[in-house]
């Protein structure tokens, strides 16, 4: 009965298992030079911060709502920064990775590592390791940037990866038949086939990009104070002077900002992308009031198409010039193998040096400090695992509701979307001054902030799945006679358990995120500090303690990442095998 039915089409609008499933795959060489890359990495930014000034001044925030507007604007532009070059790296890289075997052996295993991997395990060693090159304020503002960017670009990359592997053969062999170039390939075909998840991530990306944004911009750890003028400082100043009115303001102004971006953007993208649909059937197109106003206005419409239409028609004719320089040189190119060669050889030499020197670097971390680090990872592993079982209590139930009934979802899904967009880490000192007060209350501080940034995650994939239930299989379920907790074991929990995993692996990594900011906080002059991987990252930072931050930063990378391949690449090929809709 079970297999009855679960076997059937997934008519759902949403990819994003799919996805997940092709790139967990075995392990392979790609993974191990992934992993001596990120050591490599990681073991530069910690060696450059050996540099780093041991006392930070940040600037003074001012708690006048007139500063609101322009904190708000900085906030904002961080982001618009992060997200374009989001989408930059993310069409040059998912082309890489689609078209060049070669490189798709080692792009999507180094991808599936770094969307893995903790980022804001990264936060100091970004810092510090900038600031020892430039300028403080330079150097916080490229740290910002530069983590927002990591928050935003990989589901962008996957989703843009998959897209370009999974356009029907008929849609190439006309592009081919109509001889189109790269360019025109790429705006006719490859664009909007992809537009509608692109859309989509994107509002992901940039909801999930105001939590990192809060945490760059109200870092502090010790003497060394890395805050930025934006609201996210604003928020964190009022909660240390305990200052509520200014607080309810700056909340009241980052909702503002969040509905306004959601009313006049991102809901009429979604608008816009309905026309790329390959199928409507049964489907619901998005709507948006500023977009049919855009639309329907005669001046507002053709004056702006005339202002943006000059760039479409300046890259065709670079494309045309480039394409008949190519024609005209056909056969001149000389073989680029000796290059490509020497170059994966000095990448090579690189990548052992950096993993020899981590490995040096490593000796130096006592013994008793690797207890403390392996203690801490036990100490997070289970507040992450307390805040994943929260989520999943109240999100299977109330995803489904919102997902299979319309009515409720017009008006719920909305006000989620909008709650999801709120970054914790804005309200995290907020909610500290009032936890601090109960039993324990640190360590529930902590969990709250975790739960705050990662439940929506696994909230969006349970209505996503609920939505995509064929209509046809709950039919079947009432014909049969089911009560409702045959209906939940036999049709909608295994429905819905492949989007459950999608959104618990999400969730867990937005945990293990939240745990450097919710272990170790500065509030009213004083520290404090939970047991946990994310307070010793934060400690050896303050300490200027840069072995046990390296050591303290891997072990957290490696411990997501082996998490990662050993539970959820089994649970993706459980529901894959049994609790496929097709």
């Amino acid at each position: 009965m079970l297999r009855l039915l679960t076997r059937h089409q997934d008519t759902g609008p949403v990819r994003s298992f799919s996805l997940r499933a092709a790139q967990y795959r075995g392990w392979n060489w790609g993974d191990a030079v992934a992993l001596a890359a990120v050591t490599t990495l990681v073991y530069a930014g910690v060696r450059l911060a050996f540099n780093a000034p041991l006392v930070m001044r940040g600037p003074a925030i001012s708690l006048s709502p007139v500063h609101l507007v322009f904190y708000a604007g900085l906030s904002f532009t961080r982001m618009l920064h992060a997200y374009v070059l989001s989408v930059i790296f993310t069409l040059a890289y998912g082309y890489a990775a689609a078209y060049n075997r070669r490189a798709e052996r080692f792009l999507i295993p180094l991808l599936d590592i770094l969307q893995s991997v903790p980022i804001l395990s990264f936060l100091p060693i970004v810092f510090l390791s900038l600031r020892a090159i430039l300028p403080q304020a330079a150097a916080a503002e490229i740290a910002s940037v530069v983590l927002i960017f990591t928050s935003q670009v990989w589901n962008l990359t996957f989703v843009w990866y998959q897209s370009l592997k999974t356009i029907p053969r008929e849609f190439r062999e006309v592009a081919a038949v109509f001889s189109f170039d790269a360019w025109l390939r790429l705006k006719k075909l490859e664009l909007p086939f992809a537009a509608i998840g692109l859309v989509w991530n994107s509002m992901m990306s940039w909801a999930g990009g105001w939590f990192f944004l809060m945490a760059a911009e109200i870092f502090t750890v010790g003497k060394r104070d890395f805050r930025l003028l934006g609201i996210g400082a604003y928020l964190s100043e009022a909660a240390r002077v305990g200052d509520w009115r200014a607080a309810g303001w700056g909340v009241a102004v980052l909702v503002v900002l969040i509905v306004l971006l959601d009313q006049v953007v991102w809901r009429p993208l979604l608008a816009w992308s309905d026309r790329f649909r390959l199928d409507t059937a049964g489907s619901r197109p998005s709507s948006s009031w500023f977009y049919e106003a855009w639309r329907s206005s005669r001046i507002v419409a053709p004056a702006v198409r005339r202002l943006v239409g000059w760039l479409p028609w300046m890259i065709d004719r670079a494309a045309a010039r480039a394409a008949a320089r190519k024609w005209e040189n056909r056969g001149l190119e000389t073989p680029s193998r000796g290059l490509s060669l020497a170059a994966a050889g000095f990448g090579g030499c690189i990548l052992i040096y950096g993993a020899y020197s981590a490995a040096t670097l490593l000796a130096r971390v006592p013994g008793w400090q690797w207890g403390a680090i392996v203690a801490g990872l036990a100490a997070t592993a289970g507040r992450v695992l307390v805040t994943v079982l929260i989520a999943l209590a109240w999100t299977v139930p109330a995803g489904v509701l919102i997902g299979s009934k319309p009515r409720v979802a017009a008006v719920l899904q909305p006000l989620a979307q909008i709650a999801a967009a709120v970054p914790a880490t804005a309200l995290f000192p907020v909610l500290l001054l009032g936890l601090l007060r109960l039993p324990n209350g640190l360590n529930i501080a902590a969990i709250s902030l975790m739960l705050m940034g990662t439940q929506w995650y696994l909230l969006f994939n349970v209505i996503a799945g609920a939505s995509a239930v064929p209509r046809d299989l709950k039919d079947t379920a009432l014909l049969l006679g089911l009560s409702r907790w045959q209906r939940w074991r036999v049709l909608i929990l295994p429905a819905l358990f492949p989007y459950i995993v999608t959104g618990l692996i999400t969730a867990a990594g937005g945990a293990w995120n939240a745990s450097i900011v919710a272990e170790y906080t500065e509030i009213g002059g004083t520290t404090r500090a939970l047991t946990g991987i994310g307070s010793a990252i934060a400690r050896a930072t303050a300490q200027g303690d840069y072995p046990l931050l390296l050591s303290a930063t891997l072990s957290m990378v490696f411990a997501v990442a082996a998490i990662n391949r050993l539970v959820w690449q089994r649970l993706y090929r459980l529901a894959e095998e049994r609790y496929r809709l097709e």
